[in-house]
């Protein structure tokens, strides 16, 4: 997995920490949960699948069930959404090119009543809750239906009938025409330049799904845009590669922090075809869908690559421990997260009755980690099927695999500079509750400033250690109106604690460390410095082991009232001259 902290130094961290301080070391350091880890749901929109719930809702009525939706999913330990923002060449956002979407307002064309801009709203309420945003796009996919009289006037069909193909039922762009892929790339790079988006997602909807006597007629643009002399099939998989390439350079260009990811079929080639493929025997997204995903890795055209792995673990034609252990060992240092069907718990199918039994998704997680080199993280469609919690499977995954908070991966090719440290750090305690402020820090060399915090909370004779989340206590967003604040209700009376807060910046770089260190006593207020070289951990005083608490979710207690009786008692904390671990680990400023 990479990530900001490599995963061979965490158990090194242990190690040292054990042979210095005198911390005893055990085999639980092995089974911490990861701190790494993308934990995403599609937000589907084309038939009204997660959201909105209906066609031409009012306006209101569409915010509250999508900040429902995400309180939901933020309460299932989510940090990351693929919202669904172009289903059909329609618009989930004002669009000067294309028209609103029908699944929007109830009619293509029509803006939402009263006004507003969805995509500006979906993308401040992820942010809000701590959570990623990539905008979803199809894009080929033209309409639903071929009945092309219901299309918008500004419908690209109406301007452009030349570029669309009709394909069993539907109007779809044609993939191998060059004025499509350079309308179909700045129809998102209008997105990419107007909305604070994080990412840019595709779906596994290229080149048609095939169908019993259906027949894709590009025979014309084969014949006039093949100037390699390539077959059938190679040249439709080279007017995907342009795209995809094509594509991933122009965000780059544009906003270097934005990330480019595909969800494809979840098999690439079956071995008996390809050497290179899977033991699998199933249909293939390169010869089915002319999708190479193994290229667009092996190329670094994609940030991430999210095959859709919907099968059960006992699924012999295409079994899930196969293919997740056949893309660990072919995502060529992209991030690989995997795709979960959520919904396949809510069936009761003969073909595969493993989706039975309840504990078959949390086990697919389960197996995902034992790739933490590899797999870094997974993804589940859709958002309404894990709020349906069958089988009380959300239930498990909320409990046990996403207890405790998780950070996004890092992607050192496009970010690796940490932001600077937070300042004017204070705790101000009263009685067992404690109230930790500070104010961001400036712009980092490379001009990120912090997107959100994150606070640590070590008792005495705790390990302290950047790699374990289940001492983080909270993820606190950098929001433009007020100061970052937290508010640790958990604390024991008359216990000393060691805070540590980093900053974190939109690629989920994080900075150094500032520490706080408490006395203990029921009303004290503790001003720490900037850190400095001389960042320690905390010294090893013996005390009760126990289990780390359950932490707050993020954003938890943002509004403190404090206290107008608390005892000031001002300490500043003073620097050492030795060096700390923690901070040599987390590097930074």
């Amino acid at each position: 997995m990479l990530r900001s902290f490599p995963t061979v130094c965490s158990t090194l961290f242990c190690v040292v920490c054990s042979l210095l301080l005198g911390l005893s070391f055990s085999t639980e350091a092995q089974q911490v949960p990861p701190k790494r880890e993308l934990r995403g749901v599609w937000i589907a929109t084309v038939e009204n699948i997660d959201w909105p719930s209906a066609r031409g809702l009012p306006a209101e009525q569409q915010r509250r069930e999508y900040r429902r939706l995400l309180d939901a999913q933020q309460h299932n330990g989510i940090n990351a959404v693929f919202v669904q923002v172009r289903p059909s060449s329609d618009a989930f956002y004002q669009s000067e090119m294309e028209p609103w979407s029908k699944w929007l307002t109830g009619q293509q064309g029509k803006a939402p009543s009263p006004y507003y801009d969805p995509l500006l709203f979906l993308v401040e309420e992820a942010h809000l809750r701590g959570m990623e945003f990539h905008a979803w796009f199809n894009p080929y996919r033209a309409s639903t239906d071929t009945a092309t009289r219901k299309l918008a006037p500004n419908h690209p069909f109406r301007k452009h009938p030349e570029w669309f193909l009709r394909y069993s039922g539907k109007l779809l762009y044609n993939p191998g025409l060059p004025a499509v892929r350079e309308y179909i790339t700045q129809v998102i790079l209008d997105v990419v330049r107007r909305y604070d988006i994080d990412g840019v997602h595709f779906d596994d909807y290229f080149y048609p799904y095939p169908e019993v006597g259906q027949v894709i007629h590009d025979e014309l643009a084969f014949a006039e845009y093949n100037p390699d002399g390539l077959k059938l099939s190679d040249w439709r998989r080279q007017n995907v590669n342009i795209l995809v390439r094509d594509l991933h350079a122009a965000i780059q260009q544009n906003k270097r922090w934005v990330k480019f990811g595909i969800s494809p079929f979840g098999v690439w080639m079956n071995q008996n075809e390809n050497p290179e493929g899977s033991a699998t025997k199933a249909f293939q997204g390169y010869t089915g869908l002319y999708a190479d995903a193994r290229e667009w890795m092996r190329q670094g055209w994609v940030d991430y690559i999210l095959p859709q792995l919907y099968w059960s673990t006992n699924f012999r034609a295409a079994a899930y421990p196969v293919l997740v252990d056949w893309w660990a060992r072919n995502h060529f240092g992209r991030h690989l997260y995997i795709g979960h069907g959520a919904y396949r718990m809510q069936e009761s199918t003969r073909s595969d009755t493993t989706w039975r039994n309840p504990r078959e998704l949390p086990r697919q997680v389960r197996l995902n980690r034992k790739y933490p080199a590899d797999v870094n993280g997974s993804v589940f469609f859709s958002a309404r099927s894990l709020m349906a919690n069958a089988k009380k499977t959300t239930d498990s995954l909320r409990w046990h695999e996403f207890r405790y908070p998780a950070l996004v991966p890092t992607m050192p090719w496009l970010d690796e500079v940490p932001p600077r440290p937070a300042q004017n750090v204070v705790l101000t305690r009263t009685g067992p509750t404690a109230m930790l402020t500070w104010q961001p820090g400036p712009a980092a060399a490379d001009g990120d400033l912090a997107r959100y915090y994150v606070v640590y909370r070590f008792a005495q004779g705790e390990t302290v250690t950047p790699d374990d989340p289940r001492y983080i206590i909270g993820l606190v967003p950098q929001l433009p109106s007020r100061a970052p604040v937290l508010v640790d209700t958990s604390a024991r009376a008359n216990t000393a604690y060691a805070y540590y807060v980093t900053a974190v910046d939109r690629l989920h770089n994080e900075s150094a460390p500032v520490r706080v260190l408490t006395t203990g006593r029921s009303a004290e207020i503790i001003v720490a410095q900037a850190p400095s070289p001389s960042t320690a951990p905390m010294p090893e005083v013996p005390a009760p082991t126990t289990r780390p608490a359950p932490p707050l979710r993020p954003n938890a207690s943002l509004r403190p009232t404090p206290s107008n009786s608390t005892i000031k008692t001002k300490v500043k904390t003073k620097h050492r001259k030795r060096g700390g671990f923690f901070r040599r680990l987390f590097g930074g400023r």
